[in-house]
């Protein structure tokens, strides 16, 4: 207890399983080791976070490699000109692992990931995540061949700050290359060992603000995104269940059957514990393995997160059955108490903002074990910063004749201020529900169009978008409207339907930032000049949809805490 929330100095005789957070070198932990370094503070000055009797909470064991340590590196092996240059990603990564690294040592029994840990990374106002690269390598009895993967793990992520992306971000951030500063984090993977696979029951990603919320969620009750195995997955746009800790039993993926079959997980990552070897790659997944959630099925590590689908009787059970596809839908932690995953996300989001005093980001892994005790690890924290999601005006000041469109029930938050079209569907009285399939045709190709030119557009039309009962909207689906920055559900005179809230896209939605417009103007219910859209002339006019550019912009900005969205004509600009 007594080393919880201290970063003592690393000494190589002193560490064991006791001590948890190590650093070598005098300088900064840089981003992410002081993130993982606040963490750790807070489960020292929480121990409520302890409360529960099956549940422990804390964070890998860790050392850091401060900054100095790279300085010195970068100096011992003259890399700065090779660093500095415009060589390919596989050259530096050549020169890098052919220098020199100084000591390590043994008091882990598990893989080991090596994590950048930057200066600029996790920054308050800057999104630095996901820049550098993060490598895992197997644990192994042969100590040397362990060492030696390790110094090439550290090398080829000190090697990513110099990589074309890294470089490019930093112009794009206005940020000095040579000034950055890396530190790098060796810590324990979480995770249980299958066979030659090595993952965690679960990982996730939590965040404190909800732009999305459905139902009776607010935006402040947060939301966190669950998915089997490494999180990694989670990053690089995996299918995962999205849950909000506060309504543990209200999952939109896993309410009907057709969305749980379609909406659900049906792949993990695991490191490969037989890939042993020097081969590092500029690509950090080399040794990630894209399995099926089958896989983990025959590992038996999916006890207390799947349900499984019936298919004679056509319907989906709580818990792991013989036969029948398994759905990951972690029905034993968040609606039948196994592990009291829910409060643990309410504490960990509450005290990470309220320490941080600002909206925050908490990535995190999980371990179940049969006896229902399990281990929360987290893992890192950061602010959430994304400069488009500052929104400092108040939308209801701005008047309503200024606004193309507004709405007072819309979903996504930010601001954009690069699209010129908007795509609507024509509702004037010869409109009729029967032409709906047609009119999703029209769209589908005029949508094309704007992929091709990568572009986007408003997309505005009567009804549910994407229902697949074409008598209450337009059945397209996500493909076909899949450049629509803005889509609207916009009621009709004699045409009134519940609005969907988009549940059909929810989650292409959520990973792209789309926002989501209801307007209903016949019961007074936000705003859609649609003469002035009547008005000008079509880029493109079919039977029931037209398409019209304005000469400027339009101001797109959504504020997700509210609710509510405007699109403000580009004459109502202020210069």
């Amino acid at each position: 207890m007594k080393n919880i929330g201290v970063v003592a100095v690393f000494d190589r005789l002193k560490f064991d399983r006791y001590a948890h957070f190590a650093r070598i070198g005098e300088g900064s932990l840089g981003g992410k080791g002081r993130g993982l370094a606040f963490l750790d503070n807070i489960i020292k000055r929480h121990p409520e976070l302890n409360q529960f009797e099956n549940a422990t909470v804390q964070i890998p064991k860790t050392v850091v490699l401060c900054t100095d340590f790279f300085d010195r590196f970068m100096d011992d092996n003259n890399l700065w000109s090779i660093a500095l240059s415009d060589a390919p990603d596989e050259v530096i990564l050549q020169h890098f692992l052919k220098a020199q690294l100084p000591i390590f040592f043994d008091a882990i029994k598990t893989p080991i990931a090596v994590r950048s840990s930057s200066l600029l990374e996790d920054s308050h106002y800057q999104p630095f995540a996901g820049i550098y690269s993060t490598y895992m390598i197997p644990w192994l009895d042969d100590k040397y061949e362990m060492l030696r993967m390790l110094a090439c793990a550290i090398k080829s992520v000190y090697a990513s700050v110099y990589y074309r992306d890294s470089k490019a971000y930093m112009t794009a951030t206005q940020n000095v290359i040579d000034q950055e500063k890396m530190a790098v984090i060796l810590q324990e993977v979480v995770g249980h060992r299958y066979g030659d696979l090595y993952y965690p029951t679960f990982s996730g990603v939590l965040r404190s603000l909800n732009y999305y919320p459905i139902g009776d969620e607010t935006a402040e009750e947060g939301i966190a995104s669950l998915a089997l195995g490494l999180g990694k997955y989670i990053v690089d746009g995996g299918q995962t269940l999205r849950v909000s800790p506060y309504h543990p039993h209200q999952v939109l993926q896993t309410s009907e059957m057709e969305t749980a079959l379609r909406d659900t997980q049906t792949r993990f990552y695991a490191l490969d514990m037989s890939h042993v070897g020097d081969d590092f790659q500029v690509d950090d997944g080399f040794n990630i393995k894209n399995l099926r959630v089958r896989q983990a099925d025959a590992d038996g590590s999916l006890t207390y997160i799947a349900s499984t689908y019936d298919p004679m009787d056509q319907v989906i059970r709580d818990g792991i059955y013989e036969g029948g596809r398994k759905i990951i839908s972690f029905c034993g932690v968040l609606q039948q108490g196994v592990f009291p995953l829910p409060e643990l996300l309410q504490m960990s989001q509450k005290f990470g903002s309220d320490e941080m005093r600002r909206p925050v980001e908490i990535e995190f892994a999980c371990n179940l074990n049969d006896d229902r005790t399990g281990e929360f690890y987290l893992l890192q924290i950061r602010p959430i910063v994304d400069s488009k999601q500052v929104l400092d005006e108040d939308l209801q000041q701005i008047p309503d004749e200024q606004c193309l469109l507004r709405s007072y029930n819309s979903l996504g938050h930010g601001i954009s201020e690069d699209v010129v079209d908007v795509v609507y569907v024509k509702t004037d009285e010869n409109f009729t529900a029967a032409n709906n399939p047609i009119i999703a045709d029209e769209i589908e190709r005029i949508n094309r169009k704007f992929l091709n030119e990568d572009k986007n557009y408003i997309l505005i039309g009567p009804g549910r978008w994407g229902s697949s009962d074409y008598w209450l909207g337009i059945p397209v689906k996500w493909p076909h409207i899949s450049a629509a920055r803005v889509i609207v559900e916009a009621g009709l005179k004699n045409y009134h339907v519940d609005p969907s809230q988009g549940t059909h896209f929810f989650q292409n939605l959520t990973s792209f930032g789309v926002g989501y417009f209801t307007i209903n103007t016949y019961t007074g219910d936000g705003v859609l000049q649609k003469e002035i859209l009547d008005s000008m002339p079509a880029v493109e006019e079919m039977d029931h949809v037209r398409h019209v550019r304005f000469e400027r912009p339009l101001k797109v900005m959504m504020d997700g805490k509210k609710q509510t969205g405007v699109v403000l004509l580009p004459t109502a600009e202020t210069e």
